[in-house]
């Protein structure tokens, strides 16, 4: 489809979001979702609308560095939201 990502793990989770979105368990779903870090941009690898209304926030990743690690636990704390890893 033209989509450049990270890592194949990244894709193949891309993958499995559209056959879940074709099956009607997502409704939608977004890549690369941005949140600001006093003014550093850190972007979750994809946000998922469920079929409940439910949202959920994951990142495919494949190693975690510290510096994802910090970023990941200021969003969640200056944000109301679960960063899921897969």
């Amino acid at each position: 489809q033209g989509i450049k990502f990270q890592s194949r793990r990244e894709a193949k989770y891309f993958r499995e979001l559209q056959a879940r979105q074709y099956a009607g368990e997502v409704s939608y779903f977004l890549r690369q979702v941005p949140f600001d870090i006093f003014g550093v941009k850190y972007r979750v690898d994809f946000m998922e609308v469920l079929k409940n209304g439910r949202i959920r926030y994951v990142d495919v990743k494949c190693f975690r560095t510290q510096v994802y690690k910090n970023k990941r636990t200021q969003v969640m704390n200056l944000y109301p939201v679960v960063i899921e890893e897969a």
